[in-house]
């Protein structure tokens, strides 16, 4: 009852949009899912929100405890096409600092049992060393629905976990790939796609996270499309659109090359998202040149990208596992061998620092450590699942042996990540960790931004004789 009374006092603490009276709560099911925070960058943020029918939107926002100064979005209604969801831009924010809103749908107060806030990153560079950030990440996120749910034992489960990431407080969450799970039925329908997106946000149990950071995405193949699918998914445009509805970026892909991939930054932390379903050609197509996984327009817009950033550490967040030789029978960027030569190649030949892979899809959590010759020690960090089953094993899997795996770091249960930038200048190091479902720490692994360096001799061009 008390954290209901400061949530109220919080959403009427300025006045109405549409009169100078007490505004009145919204009615139970005029907002279908949401309040959630999409970026949020030190000058703008992003905020989404759902209806359960077309409805007008305003929301009212101010840093905390200056009311007067409260700006008001201009009222935008919802549509059915668009699902009833809409994304809206609250700008003129001033940087490192705090800030409350309100949400107004129809002229009504919407009221959650927690805080409507938000946090503008401050201008650090040239002022300051660089703040400490916190990711969170995970992919595998299915939430049962039994009249179209395979029969037997749900596959889903532990939807508690979002409640214990809504708890760390971190600065923004990465959703690493299949952020719904699309049925069998429904992959060839765009209305049942519809649904099952709207069905998916939802789910009671992930509102209160939604509010409580900002969140990124990239998709795997079961927000996408088919199990395994790739770029000749005749409804991708339909699902390109829907990812795009739901999960609102800074942008997505680039003029004249569409896709989901994006880029984003926290302090002196860049993270690249790859679209990985796109472009991709058949897993089955004989390796080489031609065998695409990113497709050229990506490929060459990442390259360019990660060659211009200047951040302490760079996290290339990709839906499906990179480089585990173990994973021989699942998708993996393994089996575009040419591919993954090429971008490792110029990686090392460019001599650019701080790279560490973040990928999904797998059912289980991992690190792994791979060195390559002329290459500092390549991470790649797998965290799955979310809420979805976790991977069945068997006498003989070989994937329980993976021989580049860090020591402590293998779990087969319902978990999350986190990523952690930390430490002073010249001295930052990046904190990897996997928690439960309760939030309880399952292993941390620290790794210095000096083990993610190319020996000095290696960085500098030797001097003419």
């Amino acid at each position: 009852m008390r954290v209901r009374a400061c949530a109220l006092l919080l959403a009427f603490a300025f006045t109405g949009p549409l009169s100078g009276q007490e505004p009145s709560a919204a009615p139970e099911g005029l907002v279908a899912s949401g309040p959630m925070l999409g970026p949020v960058v030190p000058r703008e943020a992003i905020l989404w929100l759902q209806t359960g029918r077309a409805a007008s939107v305003q929301v009212r926002y101010a840093p905390v405890g200056k009311a007067a100064a409260a700006r008001l979005t201009p009222p935008v209604t919802t549509t059915e096409s668009e699902d009833f969801a809409l994304t809206l831009r609250l700008g003129e924010l001033q940087p490192g600092t705090d800030y409350e809103y309100e949400v107004y749908v129809d002229g009504e107060a919407v009221v959650k049992p927690w805080p409507f806030r938000f946090h503008t990153g401050p201008f650090w560079k040239w002022r300051e060393p660089a703040p400490d950030v916190t990711l969170l990440l995970g992919s595998c996120a299915y939430i049962n629905d039994p009249p179209f749910d395979r029969p037997g034992t749900p596959y889903g489960g532990g939807l508690e976990i979002f409640d214990a990431m809504a708890a760390q407080k971190a600065d923004a969450m990465l959703w690493l790939g299949d952020t719904v799970y699309l049925r069998d039925q429904e992959v060839d329908s765009p209305s049942a796609i519809r649904y099952r997106y709207r069905f998916s946000r939802g789910a009671p149990e992930l509102q209160r996270f939604l509010g409580a950071t900002s969140h990124y995405a990239i998709w795997d193949d079961h927000d996408f499309g088919p199990d395994d699918s790739d770029g000749s998914y005749p409804l991708k445009h339909v699902t390109t659109d829907l990812f795009k509805r739901y999960w609102p970026a800074i942008h997505h892909g680039l003029p004249g090359v569409p896709g989901v991939f994006q880029t984003f930054v926290l302090s002196d932390l860049r993270v690249f998202l790859l679209d990985d379903r796109t472009y991709r050609v058949p897993d089955n197509t004989p390796d080489g040149p031609a065998k695409t996984f990113l497709g050229k327009g990506q490929k060459d817009w990442f390259k360019e990208a990660l060659l211009s950033s200047t951040e302490t550490f760079k996290l290339v967040a990709i839906g499906t596992q990179a480089f585990s030789e173990k994973n021989q029978k699942n998708e993996s960027l393994r089996l575009y061998a040419s591919e993954l030569k090429e971008l490792l190649d110029w990686i090392r030949d460019r001599k650019i620092e701080g790279v560490v892979l973040l990928t999904g899809d797998r059912h289980h959590t991992e690190l792994a450590k791979r060195t390559l010759p002329g290459m500092y020690p390549l991470y790649e960090y797998t965290s799955s699942p979310l809420t979805s089953g976790v991977r069945a094993t068997k006498p003989g899997d070989a994937e329980e042996t993976n021989p580049e795996r860090v020591e402590g770091t293998y779990l087969l249960e319902r978990n999350f990540g986190k990523a952690r930038v930390e430490g002073p200048r010249g001295k930052r190091r990046l904190v990897l960790e996997a928690y439960d479902t309760r939030g309880t720490l399952k292993w941390s692994k620290a790794i210095d931004r000096s083990e993610l360096s190319f020996p000095k001799e290696a960085r500098e061009p030797k001097p003419a004789k």
